[in-house]
């Protein structure tokens, strides 16, 4: 089958793209390659990728309506798996018009693109911050999410709600993906693993936030892209059982879900700090901080919709993830 891949150039794009490439599968991804991280570790996972025939790379920004309906005019995708995103809870507070212009205007330009090529499924990333407020636990998609807590979960819940119209519409087959912290090698450098390892090897301090009384259901990222293929291998139905009267936000009669895929394992933050410790040799010099506006302090996923439909469940333990990611850092910054 022929993918597209946005945000192909990114740390969850990457690892997909790979993978599908791997199985055999064509991939065009697609990256505006943004300086919202270093762009350098975007443009060597760009460079794994590129060795493979199967692949190929265009730098374009999804926000850009004539590019976009260029590319769809010039390829006939299967799928779309769209990840390209304005990342991060707290930079949302900084540049709100960043998320605006990526992750809605951005996200429109996908659905136009799917709706008016006939891709037979559209998936897309959402987010565990679309919980928001919400206290009851495990999260669970037939949950209510309606008081987002950033600017960022707000986008994410907005997406669930354009796909959820252009599935009742056009009949788009679309699948939102909630993922819960992604973590794993070639990780995002704005993300906890990644700043703590930096700082515990060269012996500065980290910023341990809330006093270190968080709580995050990490997701190892093979984890993540093993949930995403099978998901994107099922296309949607509506479910025939929908009832306006009792609204389940997670299906519709239109061919729409909605999917958490998290590790259903939450862990403290100092644990995760201990098994970063573990797995460098070394001792944390810890700042503890309150927690940041935007922050929630748990996160927890119900993972079994994820598992009844496609007979997967993330399983990855902590340490286990942990130490691949530091063995991965350790090798990269010493070329």
């Amino acid at each position: 089958m022929k993918f597209l891949v946005t945000g192909a150039a990114g740390f969850i794009g990457y690892h997909l793209s790979k993978q599908l490439l791997e199985r055999g599968d064509s991939v065009v991804g697609i990256d505006n390659l943004n300086d919202y991280y270093d762009p350098q570790l975007k443009l060597d996972r760009l460079k794994q990728l590129e060795t493979q025939s199967e692949f190929e790379f265009h730098k374009i920004d999804i926000a850009d309506r004539a590019d976009m309906e260029q590319l769809f005019e010039a390829h006939q995708f299967d799928r779309v798996v769209h990840l390209a995103a304005q990342a991060g809870v707290r930079y949302s507070l900084e540049n709100p018009h960043a998320y605006i212009n990526s992750n809605i205007v951005g996200f429109l330009n996908i659905l136009e693109g799917c709706r008016h090529h006939k891709i037979k499924h559209l998936s897309y990333a959402s987010s565990s911050s679309v919980y928001g407020a919400n206290t009851k636990q495990p999260f669970s998609e037939k949950d209510n999410v309606d008081h987002p807590v950033s600017l960022y979960a707000a986008s994410k819940k907005s997406n669930e709600l354009m796909a959820h119209t252009y599935s009742h519409l056009y009949g788009l087959p679309t699948t939102g993906l909630r993922f819960f912290t992604v973590y794993g090698p070639w990780g995002r450098p704005d993300m906890a693993l990644f700043k703590f390892t930096k700082g515990i090897l060269n012996g500065t301090p980290i910023d341990v936030y809330n006093n270190g009384d968080m709580y995050r259901d990490f997701t190892y990222i093979d984890d993540i892209v093993e949930g995403v293929i099978r998901v994107t291998d099922q296309i949607p139905e509506g479910n025939a059982e929908w009832s306006g009267e009792n609204p389940d936000p997670s299906s519709s009669k239109a061919p729409y879900k909605v999917f958490n895929i998290g590790n259903n394992a939450p862990v403290k933050l100092m644990e995760f700090v201990e098994a970063i410790e573990n797995a460098i040799g070394k001792p944390a010099i810890k700042n503890m901080m309150p927690i940041q506006p935007g922050d929630v302090p748990s996160t927890y996923a119900d993972a079994s919709a994820l598992q009844q439909t496609t007979n997967f469940k993330p399983n990855t333990p902590i340490n286990e993830g942990v130490k691949q990611f530091v063995d991965w850092y350790k090798l990269y910054f010493s070329q």
